[in-house]
């Protein structure tokens, strides 16, 4: 799959440009296995990055100051002067790109005129961070290839404010971050707002990660989001009035809570409750998958589904459904909802001898109850971004 993809693309930029690329990088997109919404409530994720990718072919141009990009996938191209101030609108898939050069404009360091072809086999729309993968894998390149000399935090952090500033969505940080630090076998745990981190062997030995793609999106995700921030933002400052030593939510007990439990009111409890269990779980969690200990793993990811579909009441019922059923079948250790809400996927943990049973049970089952045709992604941990060498892949 991996090679076919970097083949394709490769193929792509000699028929475009009549040229064979100088470069190839890969750029993967990224689970969260566990630490939903908790990433701006001052608590722990566990993403790791995964095999799909964006492959980014390119070739230098020293004699040019522009930049021509041309998609494979969804046969567009565009060009833009690569030191010059980017302004005017453009295609949504070419603000990503747009960003990333702008944000690398700002700092003072100069780049040179290229041709770029890309293509990708993440999932659009999936909730699998496609986007975040394209920022990165061309931040990640233009710092490799023209010797910026950022970190790879900083290149984490041009992905993050090429969306936030030049696309418009307000991204936390975790999907670029997985994106640039992902290891094969590893996840790691990311404090979002310090970027601190650390790895954990995630070997799944006899185990898989499935991906139930519900190919429903319900519109009030941009305004359940917002409405979660402004109900836990609330809870945290109640709290913190009673007990000052409670800075964050990770200070935070169930005493605590339970003492302003009345203050509070029933919601914004609810939240807040989900919001402690869900940084404690990410930390047994991280424990748990180093320890192949998938049982309780998978209970943990049972218990995340429930506070987030009960507690923080961001599921729907599509994604109820696939749940509530998938856990029922044999072989099926932990399920839950993954992302923002709403609609999206779930993520499976399912024994390997079981996977083949259990997604084509779900799949008739799912298109009985609503109507809609499923689909199944099975994901294994890989590599961060990194460029390709000519002697790692076929022609």
């Amino acid at each position: 799959m991996k090679d076919q993809l970097i083949n394709c693309t490769r193929n792509a930029f000699q028929k475009h440009f009549n040229q064979v690329p100088d470069y190839i990088f890969l750029s993967p997109g990224r689970i969260n296995i566990i630490g939903e919404h908790v990433d701006y409530n001052d608590g722990y994720v566990l993403p790791a990055a995964i095999d799909k990718y964006i492959c980014l072919a390119i070739r230098k141009n020293s004699e040019s100051n522009d930049c021509k990009i041309f998609s494979y996938d969804l046969n567009e191209s565009f060009s833009f002067k690569i030191n010059e101030k980017i302004e005017g609108d453009s295609p949504m898939w070419v603000k990503y790109l747009l960003g990333v050069a702008e944000e690398i404009r700002k700092t003072g360091k100069r780049i040179e005129g290229m041709e770029v072809v890309f293509s990708g086999n993440i999932p659009m729309g999936a909730g699998l961070s496609s986007s975040a993968a394209l920022e990165c894998g061309f931040a990640y390149a233009l710092n490799s290839i023209f010797n910026l000399n950022f970190t790879k935090k900083e290149v984490v952090l041009i992905g993050q404010r090429s969306e936030n500033q030049f696309v418009g969505v307000q991204c936390g940080v975790m999907d670029q971050f997985a994106s640039v630090f992902g290891q094969k076998d590893k996840a790691v745990m990311l404090s979002c707002d310090s970027l601190d981190y650390q790895y954990y062997d995630a070997k799944m030995d006899g185990c898989s990660f499935i991906l139930l793609d519900s190919r429903v999106k319900h519109t009030h995700l941009t305004s359940g989001y917002n409405d979660r921030r402004k109900e836990v933002e609330k809870g945290k400052k109640i709290i913190h009035d009673n007990f000052n030593e409670m800075e964050t939510f990770r200070d935070c007990t169930h005493e605590m809570l339970d003492s302003v439990r009345g203050e509070l009111g029933e919601i914004i409890y609810k939240r807040c409750l989900y919001i402690i269990e869900e940084i404690k779980r990410v930390e047994v969690a991280a424990k748990a998958i180093y320890n192949q200990d998938f049982k309780l793993l998978g209970e943990l990811l049972n218990q995340t589904h429930f506070g987030l579909s009960k507690q923080y009441e961001v599921s729907c019922p599509e994604i109820d459904f696939l749940v509530e059923e998938t856990i029922k079948m044999d072989g099926v250790l932990g399920a839950r909802m993954m992302g923002g809400g709403f609609g999206g996927c779930s993520i499976n943990l399912i024994k390997n001898e079981n996977v083949a049973e259990v997604t084509e049970k779900i799949k008739k089952i799912y298109k009985s109850a609503y109507h809609i045709d499923l689909k199944i992604y099975e994901v294994k941990i890989s590599d961060g971004t990194k460029e390709y060498k000519e002697n790692e892949y076929s022609i």
